[in-house]
């Protein structure tokens, strides 16, 4: 049985608000839990524009790697309570985005949010007028770049699905009015860091195995 330790109520509400967005966007999402150096606790969830959220909270997780449905993790955060509780049944399998490097992170710049909101609304009332035939923005859409920027020798393109996934995550709003986001990246991979979480995703998508 998994047993999740956050002993700061604030941080028990953090987690338990970034898992009640995830859930908000996705009924199903699988919520990954992991440990990292110096007593953090990695929460991932996957998002419905195909780019992760992330938010860290001082706690720990046993075993130090689980999946768990997000349903339960935020029943047993939000209903359940306490510094300890039994965050749902490993469900390793239902996992299966890579996790990006927790090193090689370069800075690359640091972004107003009142602009990155501005370019997400636009991006919604774009998506509005251009919605497939599923309900849900084409694609093509999704990974428009809506902005390049660049630093420590980097260019990194951001698509309209990263800022979807910020909006989306609650992760651009609540903070004050001059507050920015960081953006950093590796060779592989884009993070944009917000007050209240992270999304990230892979700057180039893989080639297909050869057989």
């Amino acid at each position: 049985m998994a047993e999740l330790h956050v002993p700061d109520p604030v941080e028990r509400d953090d987690l338990g608000a970034f898992v009640a967005r995830a859930v908000r966007l996705d009924q199903q999402v699988a919520v990954r839990l992991k440990e990292r150096e110096g007593g953090l606790l990695d929460a991932w969830a996957s998002t419905p524009f195909d780019v992760l959220a992330t938010r860290s909270v001082q706690g720990a997780i046993q075993p130090s790697d689980v999946t768990v449905t997000g349903n339960e993790l935020l029943t047993a955060l939000a209903v359940v309570g306490g510094e300890r509780v039994d965050p749902g049944p490993p469900r390793d399998m239902l996992w299966r985005s890579a996790l990006p490097p927790a090193i090689g992170w370069l800075h690359v710049d640091l972004l107003p949010v009142a602009v990155i909101s501005e370019l997400a609304d636009r991006g919604v009332e774009l998506a509005k007028e251009n919605t497939g035939p599923t309900g849900t923005p084409p694609a093509s859409l999704l990974d428009q770049t809506v902005l390049t920027v660049s630093g420590s020798g980097l260019d990194v393109k951001v698509p309209l699905r990263a800022l979807f996934a910020l909006s989306g995550m609650g992760f651009l709003s609540g903070g004050p009015a001059d507050d920015v986001v960081k953006v950093t990246a590796t060779d592989a991979w884009m993070r944009i860091d917000a007050r209240f979480g992270a999304v990230v995703r892979r700057r180039h998508a893989l080639l297909p195995l050869l057989v």
